[in-house]
């Protein structure tokens, strides 16, 4: 799924990771945490293509990623889905609208859309406020729309960056307990946090960056 050998990713002109080397299996829960800076988020965008590797071999889904090219970069991007700690959500579209976005950007017929878009909105039980605006939610709800909208397309691979950082105690539980369902339905599930959560009762690996190196905390 994903591998890392001498792996250096630089930001604004700073090395954030220097020559760091993991494995990430199909299937893996992992949470990577570390202090504000320490390049969590930088490691994030290097797995689906936003910023370009230094040095080194970083290799997600069978592709190079320090060979970056466009056709392949794009091609990778459909099987990732990715949540933002804003939520990035179109405030004049209803939320069933969000989350159908990527399937019709894959130009997927009516039918197709409307039955996964359902789906997905019983999945976070949300069904009732389909034809709701983003901003007539709670943070809490708009973030459970943005982890469907990054399922849609039926990605093997999620990427969540800091998904409980403007969260309450409660919404973050719920948000938590949707990356376990979906984990425990074989997806590989990434999640960048500055915190992390407490009684998940799953297994999962932690990665914690510091000093521009990465370790798995056992």
């Amino acid at each position: 799924m994903i591998q890392a050998r001498d792996l250096t990713i630089s930001y604004d002109n700073e090395v954030v990771l220097n020559k760091v080397a993991f494995n990430i299996n199909p299937g893996d829960l992992v949470f990577i945490s570390g202090k504000s800076g320490s390049g969590k988020s930088s490691l994030l965008k290097a797995i689906y293509g936003a910023l370009k590797i230094t040095d080194g071999s970083l290799l997600v889904n069978n592709v190079e990623m320090g060979k970056f090219q466009k056709g392949k970069i794009k091609k990778l991007r459909r099987s990732i889905g990715v949540i933002f700690q804003d939520y990035q959500l179109v405030e004049d579209w209803s939320i069933e609208k969000n989350i159908a976005m990527p399937l019709m950007i894959g130009s997927f017929n009516k039918k197709v859309i409307d039955t996964q878009v359902n789906n997905l909105l019983n999945h976070i039980k949300l069904a009732h406020k389909a034809h709701r605006l983003p901003n007539e939610l709670s943070g809490g709800e708009q973030q459970r729309v943005g982890v469907a909208r990054a399922l849609a397309h039926s990605p093997n691979l999620i990427l969540a960056d800091e998904p409980t950082g403007n969260l309450d105690e409660y919404s973050a539980d719920m948000v938590m307990s949707l990356f376990k369902s979906i984990n425990e339905l074989g997806k590989t599930v990434i999640i960048v946090t500055h915190k992390m959560p407490q009684n998940m009762n799953v297994n999962f690996k932690h990665f914690y960056i510091e000093d521009r190196g990465i370790n798995e905390v056992f």
